[in-house]
């Protein structure tokens, strides 16, 4: 009975906190890619500097700053053009699925998410994402819901209010 009482407790704080399983990258590790990428860029291989710059944007994608995000999104933008390997566009368009999501761009992320379902159907990571962003549109939906209701019910009740002084 104990685990069931605290699975519903921490389900409510997840709601209200917004708990998912995508990981967070601390500024540290992004601070290591981006010295790995300015290392790369003196003297590696063009495969190499890819793969930098792929740690990169995906230490920036899951930052928990908002600037990063972006300019990881950024940078997954400007390459996804140039890549050829369907494995590395899945990968990149996932990436940019996850720096939606994280900026709070909803409907983009998921629209992402499909394009990666269509290329790999089975993919476990883009199948939690998808589900992940649905839980998050619908827990917004019923915020939203209970934010009209309360001003609802704040307005007939001053208007209820003011009714019964004029009597």
């Amino acid at each position: 009975m104990e685990a069931k009482i605290g699975k519903f407790f921490d389900s409510v704080g997840n709601f209200f906190t917004g708990g998912d399983q995508i990981p967070w990258c601390d500024s540290d590790i992004v601070a290591g890619c981006e010295r790995e990428v300015a290392e790369a860029e003196k003297d590696s291989s063009d495969e190499r500097k890819s793969e930098c710059i792929m740690r990169l944007s995906w230490a920036l994608v899951h930052s928990k700053r908002p600037e990063d995000v972006q300019r990881g999104i950024a940078m997954l933008e400007a390459s996804l053009a140039s890549t050829t390997s369907p494995l590395q566009v899945r990968e990149r368009i996932y990436l940019l699925a996850v720096g939606y999501y994280r900026s709070g761009d909803y409907s983009r992320s998921r629209q992402l998410v499909e394009r990666c379902l269509e290329i790999a159907p089975d993919w476990r990571q883009a199948l939690t994402l998808k589900k992940t962003i649905e839980d998050q549109i619908t827990k917004d939906g019923v915020i939203g819901i209970g934010i009209a209701a309360t001003a609802v019910g704040l307005l007939a009740g001053g208007i209820a209010a003011a009714l019964s002084r004029k009597k």
